[in-house]
């Protein structure tokens, strides 16, 4: 087991109708003018945007508002959100949405706190020392931004999808009402859930491990399927919608990882490259390329992924470890196939040409400057590889 730090101070407010405490959490923090940022019509026809603008008025709370996050954020919109708020003096953010619009306002909080262009973050030019405060009302479980540290966003010029990491962007609090959830299409809640359970695996592939970190995570993944199957027949079963969306938070709020050497995060760089050229949901684009990640990957710790086949599928590990684990990798690709997710890139209607894959593996590389993973650290010709393996 390695030293570790595990930071949390997201304050979690958690069941239903909870959205109706938004203006007082927020005046809790000292803030008098409030950007509402949210994604689409979906927030506005369903009445919550009306329930949390009561809410702020009921706490005398001022507010501004800015929507149009679209899936995949993208770089124009946080500028137009941070010349926004230095216009109006807001010294909030409320996000209403799902990881998109989380990731959004904390590029807006970094640009608004810190000035200059806040893509210099996102491409490691410069460190934010500064971050607007910035709250949460939860309506998709997925990408776990509602208590993680990251944030990832596009940038049109040259489709680069770059992430920032910074303690200074957790949300102060996460409103998560499951209810808000029941009205997601399956495709959405089927890739959120593959979302969440990466988050785990990525971490759970580690060379350096815990048991007890090891237990949080297997079980953690098997809840998530379990609840998974029982939403595509129920879609507004409470009790699964609440078991998926604290899953989401757990799964990349850091406990998943402590005592480990982080994960391997190789399935979310390469999905990374091909949510920014063809703009793909990133929960099926991760099941798309994980597959072909993880035979390609399995002779340097087949071992761990033997275990994952015992622990996550009940799949026997006798004498030939190697059998056990490709089973546990044909088991989580049936999952993915059971909830109408892909395993392949061309199952989402995209025909890579070589000429493609050549530009993914040379964006994912960062120009041929890097590597990615831990089990096998992958270099450009690897990355292309798994690439081509997958599509």
């Amino acid at each position: 087991m390695l030293n570790f730090e595990y930071y949390t101070p997201t304050r979690v407010v958690f069941g239903k109708n909870t959205e109706a405490q938004v203006g007082k959490l927020i005046k809790d923090q000292n803030c008098k003018k409030v950007l509402v940022h949210y994604g689409g019509q979906s927030a506005v026809k369903s009445g919550l945007l009306d329930r949390i603008y009561t809410s702020l008025n009921e706490a005398s709370i001022d507010y501004v508002s800015l929507g149009g996050v679209v899936p995949n954020p993208r770089i124009s919109k946080a500028r137009e959100g941070i010349e926004l708020c230095r216009k109006e003096g807001v010294d909030f953010i409320l996000a209403v949405g799902g990881g998109s619009v989380i990731d959004s306002a904390k590029a807006i909080g970094y640009g608004a706190a810190c000035g200059g262009d806040v893509w210099d973050f996102f491409i490691k030019k410069r460190v934010a020392d500064h971050c607007l405060p910035i709250g949460c009302v939860l309506t998709i479980a997925a990408a776990g931004s509602e208590m993680s540290d990251s944030a990832v966003l596009t940038n049109e010029d040259g489709w680069l999808k770059r992430s920032y990491k910074s303690n200074l962007c957790r949300c102060r609090f996460a409103v998560l009402n499951p209810e808000l959830t029941y009205t997601l299409p399956a495709y959405q809640t089927a890739s959120g859930c593959v979302d969440i359970l990466m988050h785990t695996m990525e971490r759970y592939f580690n060379n350096q491990t815990m048991e007890l970190t090891d237990q949080l995570c297997e079980a953690l993944m098997k809840t998530v399927m379990m609840n998974a199957r029982i939403l595509i027949q129920e879609p507004e079963n409470y009790n699964a919608r609440a078991e998926i969306m604290w899953a989401g938070s757990l799964s990349h709020n850091g406990l998943m990882g402590c005592g480990t050497d982080g994960g391997d995060w190789a399935s979310h760089q390469l999905e990374h490259e091909l949510g920014g050229m063809f703009d793909v949901a990133h929960g099926a684009g991760l099941a798309a390329v994980w597959g072909s990640w993880a035979r390609y990957v399995l002779p340097h710790n087949t071992e761990r992924f033997a275990q994952f086949a015992a622990n996550v599928f009940s799949i026997p590990c006798d004498s030939d470890l190697e059998s056990a684990a490709l089973r546990g990798i044909e088991a989580m690709e049936n999952f993915y196939r059971f909830v109408n997710m892909p395993t392949s890139i061309s199952e989402m209607g995209i025909s890579l040409t070589d000429e493609q894959i050549d530009t993914l593996a040379y964006k994912c590389s960062f120009e041929n400057q890097r590597t990615i993973g831990v089990i096998k650290p992958l270099n450009m010709e690897d990355i292309r590889k798994v690439y081509e393996m997958a599509r």
